[in-house]
């Protein structure tokens, strides 16, 4: 079995964690906005360590989650803000999992008590080290790693249902354990849960591989728009509001395609631009070698990975990515 890291201050947050959820009662779980496979599994995770402590909880995001994802275990339990009838609050106690910041809870947070006891689980490295207690790792893969450690640090017997929520998390936030986050522990966890019974073709082949009609329809649209600067190192597409509704595709129909721009050979920095409705537009980024995208993401409100990250900004798409490029153009200066 794959022990947790050793060095001090990690296990002492550890530590704290377990005291925590141990100590408290009736718990509310929440992710981001717009959830990915790490954020969904991490909510689930969470909700499974509180399942065999025999704590009561609820599982929320604003938004409903992909339904892809609704092969995992525990999937039927989550929430939607949005969408569901809303459990009894407030909540004087919530685990937020992969959010880098509390604003990124969403409307979620009109469900916390106003002196809420918050524990804020994360792995970003821009994380604002918000709420009561914090077990952050910005050197973990993926939100899930900390939830198994906390696990094996609280001593609970790991089944087939946990270990397919922790592999979930790990391989969609490595991509298929190919980008620069999978580390060997990472994979050390994943040959443990493996063992478990994880079926991890199959999770592979229908997480990463499987497309909607709309996904590659909106994809020929957005390859349209395919642009290049600064002598090919950045990249980027467009998905308008209009290119949504035409394709009748929905958010998780734009999964995977910030790699196009980002895998072209001499790109450095690929960027996809998602607009929300008439002024609102979301950016993400990713970067192959050396340029940091989360300081870029930050200094537009966001925030994110050195590789990875995003943020959402106010304004008429065209504006948008003509003040994003001469950004990411000061990175290659």
């Amino acid at each position: 079995m794959t022990s947790s890291p050793s060095d001090d201050s990690y296990r002492e947050q550890l530590a704290n964690a377990k005291r925590f959820i141990e100590s408290n009662d009736r718990f509310l779980v929440v992710s981001h906005l717009n959830p990915d496979g790490d954020a969904v599994s991490s909510t689930l995770a969470a909700g499974w360590i509180l399942e065999k402590l025999g704590k009561p909880f609820v599982l929320i995001n604003e938004g409903r989650c992909p339904a892809k994802f609704g092969c995992l275990p525990g999937f039927d339990r989550l929430l939607s803000y949005a969408d569901d009838e809303l459990p009894a609050g407030p909540f004087g106690c919530v685990i937020s999992v992969d959010c880098a910041d509390e604003a990124r809870c969403g409307e979620v947070k009109q469900l916390f008590a106003v002196d809420v006891r918050l524990l804020n689980i994360d792995h970003h490295p821009t994380n604002t080290r918000f709420g009561s207690v914090q077990l952050i790792r910005a050197d973990a893969a993926a939100t899930v790693e900390l939830l198994y450690d906390l696990a094996l640090e609280m001593k609970l017997p790991i089944d087939r249902s946990f270990a397919e929520l922790i592999y979930t998390g790990l391989l969609t936030d490595t991509g298929g354990f190919r980008f620069s986050n999978t580390t060997p522990r990472v994979m050390r966890i994943a040959a443990d849960l493996l063992g478990y019974g994880v079926n991890g073709s199959w999770l592979a082949e229908h997480l990463l591989a499987k497309m909607t009609r709309a996904h590659i329809t909106l994809l020929k649209r957005a390859l349209n728009s395919l642009s290049f600067a600064y002598g090919g190192k950045a990249c980027w597409m467009t998905v308008s509001a209009e290119d949504m509704a035409e394709c009748e595709a929905s958010s998780e129909d734009l999964d995977g395609l910030i790699d196009y721009p980002r895998n072209i050979e001499g790109v450095e920095v690929g960027i996809l631009f998602k607009q929300y409705g008439e002024n609102s537009v979301k950016v993400s980024f990713r970067s192959n070698s050396y340029v940091d995208v989360a300081a870029i993401a930050q200094s537009f409100g966001g925030g994110g990975h050195v590789r990875a990250s995003g943020c959402t900004i106010e304004g008429r798409l065209q504006d948008v990515v003509e003040h994003v490029v001469k950004e990411v153009g000061q990175s290659f200066s």
